[in-house]
């Protein structure tokens, strides 16, 4: 069963007269995704990537493929819903649900490069007592990084996403969320950061479970950093921006 509700969204404070563009949330309770496996999971409008993503039109995999027709759909506004929508689909997932926020779109901002941490919170706390998580491309600025933290503390898992191994350490080093990072085309053995951090690589990437039967990317207050190789047909261009800054 998938669950779609009506258009509708938040609008960002605007400085002119023009009015924000709305954010849009979809809601899936069952996922036909083979990786994640039967799971419920969100999708965001484009809107709310952090301007900052180097994979933004640079091989980011929902940018392509069945998925990219799905959140297309999502951003024009013809699928999704309101945020106070979503919450409420949200709390009625069966208790220890596990689930993923986002497998295409990211947290909403308040403005540029900026978590909107209210909302933030609001999701959280409509997690209370279920197992969500999600990636968030912002960067962990002061302001960012508390929100996240505070989100991971009341249960909601945010993981920080980074693009190279340096700066994986670099996001564990601040021992606010977990991490993960991307990693070359057909990885399939666990590395180490530059630190000597532990990557794992991702296990539905491997095709050895799903998502629902994993969970590891749940685990706030795991170590080990997850790594997720380069997939799709943008996969040679995510594996540039990971060579870039790889040491040689």
């Amino acid at each position: 069963m998938v669950t779609t509700i009506s258009r509708g969204g938040l609008t960002l404070p605007a400085a002119s007269t023009a009015p924000a563009e709305p954010f849009i949330y979809h809601f899936t309770r069952i996922s036909r995704n083979a990786k994640t496996g039967p799971m419920a999971v969100t999708t965001t409008s484009a809107n709310t990537c952090p301007p900052n993503c180097g994979l933004r039109r640079n091989g980011c995999y929902a940018e392509s493929g069945p998925l990219a027709i799905h959140w297309r759909a999502v951003s024009e506004g013809s699928r999704g819903s309101t945020f106070d929508e979503l919450l409420q689909e949200i709390s009625t997932l069966r208790r220890r649900a596990l689930w993923r926020h986002n497998q295409a779109g990211d947290l909403t901002p308040s403005s540029p490069g900026v978590i909107d941490a209210g909302l933030l919170l609001r999701l959280a706390r409509a997690n209370r007592g279920r197992r969500g998580f999600t990636y968030t491309h912002y960067l962990p600025t002061p302001a960012n990084g508390a929100a996240i933290r505070q989100a991971n503390q009341l249960g909601f898992t945010v993981n920080l996403s980074a693009q190279t191994l340096a700066q994986a350490d670099s996001h564990a080093s601040l021992g606010i969320a977990p991490v993960v990072v991307i990693l070359p085309q057909g990885t399939i053995k666990p590395v180490r950061t530059p630190a000597g951090r532990q990557v794992v690589v991702c296990p539905a990437s491997l095709g050895h479970i799903d998502c629902l039967n994993c969970g590891i990317c749940q685990q706030r207050d795991r170590v080990a950093i997850v790594g997720f190789p380069a997939h799709g047909v943008g996969a040679k261009r995510v594996e540039a921006i990971f060579l870039k800054e790889a040491p040689r």
